[in-house]
């Protein structure tokens, strides 16, 4: 529950809190990759809700875009949860850690346009 509770906050800051607890789960708690994965699925399932909410409240959300967002992420969940049952899971483990390590160097070394207020 610290665990839920710290990924949690620490998403609200705009860090992905379902890597970080998908990490949490895998290396120190144990889990499988797919019991991690089922397991953040609820998690993203309990925090979505309120973050659309705030979006939606403060027009962050354009509803052209939503369609075509939902369509292909219907289209490649599916696909991918059928990929993903026949994988081996160190190679979901392998391909996830990558994904990391490439999201967490663009964001190092990126530059970053300052915005005027």
């Amino acid at each position: 529950m610290a665990a839920g509770l710290l990924t949690g906050v620490l998403s609200g800051f705009g860090i992905g809190g379902g890597s970080l607890l998908l990490l949490y789960l895998t290396l120190f708690a144990g889990l499988s990759q797919f019991e991690a994965g089922g397991i953040n699925l609820l998690y993203f399932i309990a925090c979505a809700p309120a973050a659309l909410y705030a979006h939606v409240k403060n027009g962050l959300v354009e509803g052209r875009a939503v369609r075509w967002c939902v369509a292909a992420g219907v289209l490649t969940s599916v696909a991918a949860a059928f990929l993903a049952a026949r994988m081996d899971t160190d190679w979901l483990r392998r391909l996830f850690g990558v994904f990391l390590l490439y999201v967490g160097a663009k964001e190092l070394f990126s530059r970053r346009e300052k915005t005027e207020k």
